[in-house]
């Protein structure tokens, strides 16, 4: 199920970021802005976990940058983002997956994690904020696409449909 759950991650943050490139051409700075900001505090809190299931330094001290990068550099490091925490999970075993990790969090206060809390955040986290995405593209009048996991599995698996 949890490589299900990232598959879907995957798959949802794709046709995200192909909503926004679509109205990047069409509409308002406003919009795709405010995408933008949403999507680079998404990459880096999964390169904040990132580090912390590899017990690596800190690589941000905040959850978001004050320059945003563009929405081609947010598309690369959100699917390289995917394909880690996809090969990270098909590699995990459940005892690794039970395993507490200590960590301070970019606020300063102290967190404890199990490596599976820590990748259901993950997935978790993507769904709220390409809820705030899809608002926007709503403003804005464009195409959101369905990203709910009920759609995925009938888009990967479409016999379920009969």
């Amino acid at each position: 199920m949890l490589v299900d759950g990232f598959k879907y991650k995957q798959w949802a943050d794709r046709r995200t970021l192909d909503a926004a490139k679509a109205l990047e051409v069409t509409a308002g700075s406003t919009a795709v802005s405010f995408i933008c900001q949403q999507l680079n505090h998404m990459a880096i809190v999964e390169e904040l976990f990132r580090a912390r299931l590899l017990g690596n330094e800190t690589p941000h001290h905040t959850t978001n940058t004050e320059v945003v990068p563009t929405l081609d550099e947010l598309d690369v490091r959100l699917m390289q983002s995917n394909e880690w925490f996809l090969r990270y999970v098909a590699e995990s075993t459940s005892e690794i997956l039970n395993v507490q990790i200590s960590f301070q969090f970019v606020d300063g206060k102290q967190g404890r994690l199990t490596r599976l809390e820590i990748l259901f955040h993950i997935v978790n986290h993507g769904a709220y904020h390409r809820g705030a995405i899809g608002h926007a593209l709503d403003l804005a009048k464009a195409v959101r696409p369905a990203d709910t996991f009920t759609v995925f599995i009938h888009a990967v698996e479409p016999e379920r449909r009969q």
